[in-house]
């Protein structure tokens, strides 16, 4: 619970108390004028008053614990003598100075006093011990959910960090390959790689970017591998978007496919990949054949990456199936995306 519903309770229970301890008529001590009640009821809520605060700011919080039950019959104890105490100071020494007349009769006894006590100061101690644990309680929860969401942030921003030079090793590695070749395609590669750059390292900062981006940034990937793979035609990217403006986190789609062309056999198989939004639930597909002429046929940091992501951007709202066997890899990610529609 919030400390400002912590207050406002606080404030109503005040209100309905003023009015049951000072307002009401007076049906207990019709031997008593109205002046010597009004007087009364009003030190009698002031006492309230202060025994609460004094039980709630100091009693509660230094020997109440949750755990352990001797610690109720020691803050029932201390609350009893803080209120007690209070009340007699007040009504039988403070008023008796002042206005001549006292709450309790001549030779009433301390040990009467106090047992008197228990149930006018019961209600004010209880409902003081539970606003307590109530805001204790409550704002320590709150501080667990923030402290949570800023280590998701944390671990999210790190994963991100971990994209981009991924990437960029990637690309550059095929750009080698191609200088190494002295390929007229190199320059347009290390164009089309500036662009993906210059796209990638602006939107990873935000939680989210649209659909189609993503997309983008896929069409712009493939176009890059193309240059360097001489059947291209073999890759096959299919898309039926009908909701392009659709939130997803960035690079969630884009590891998959940079996984695919790093272990891909491209000489007479080629990938498909297909994407597609019906319903708003993203469907994301992609068939590749790997090379067994490599070694390292692993898939990565990339997809261990989008693993941890999609568990905590999305959970329980993605199914992600992955077969990895010695000569194919296939990703089937469904994703719910209705809530993220912009």
């Amino acid at each position: 619970m919030k400390k400002q519903q912590i207050i406002w309770l606080q404030i109503i229970y005040w209100s309905f108390d003023f009015f049951g301890t000072v307002i009401t008529p007076n049906f207990f001590f019709p031997e008593r004028s109205s002046y010597e009640v009004s007087i009364l009821r009003i030190t009698f809520f002031m006492v309230k008053i202060l025994s609460f605060y004094i039980s709630y700011i100091f009693i509660f919080p230094k020997f109440f614990k949750l755990d352990k039950l001797y610690s109720a019959v020691i803050v029932f104890v201390l609350t009893l003598l803080c209120f007690a105490g209070l009340r007699y100071i007040l009504e039988e020494i403070i008023l008796q100075e002042i206005v001549g007349f006292r709450n309790y009769g001549e030779g009433t006894g301390l040990t009467y006093y106090f047992f008197d006590n228990i149930y006018s100061s019961s209600l004010t101690t209880f409902i003081a011990g539970i606003l307590w644990i109530l805001e204790k309680y409550g704002v320590a929860e709150n501080d667990k959910k923030r402290l949570l969401i800023e280590k998701k942030q944390a671990e999210l921003q790190a994963l991100k960090t971990q994209i981009n030079p991924h990437f960029i090793f990637n690309s550059l590695n095929n750009i080698y390959s191609l200088v190494y070749q002295n390929s007229d395609k190199s320059l347009p590669a290390i164009e089309k790689l500036s662009e993906l750059l210059r796209y990638s390292t602006k939107d990873l900062e935000k939680d989210v970017i649209s659909l189609d981006k993503e997309i983008g940034y896929i069409e712009s990937l493939i176009g890059l591998e193309k240059l360097r793979i001489k059947n291209a035609e073999m890759l096959i990217f299919e898309k039926d978007i009908t909701h392009p403006k659709l939130n997803i986190s960035p690079m969630l789609l884009v590891p998959f496919v940079e996984n695919a062309f790093k272990h891909g056999d491209f000489r007479d198989k080629g990938f498909v990949l297909k994407v597609s939004d019906k319903n708003r639930s993203l469907h994301f597909s992609l068939h590749n054949f790997k090379n067994q002429r490599m070694k390292d046929t692993a898939s990565g940091i990339g997809i261990e990456n989008v693993k941890k992501r999609l568990e905590i951007l999305y959970p329980q709202k993605y199914e992600l199936n992955i077969k990895d066997s010695e000569t194919e890899f296939i990703v089937d990610l469904k994703i719910n995306l209705r809530d993220e529609y912009n």
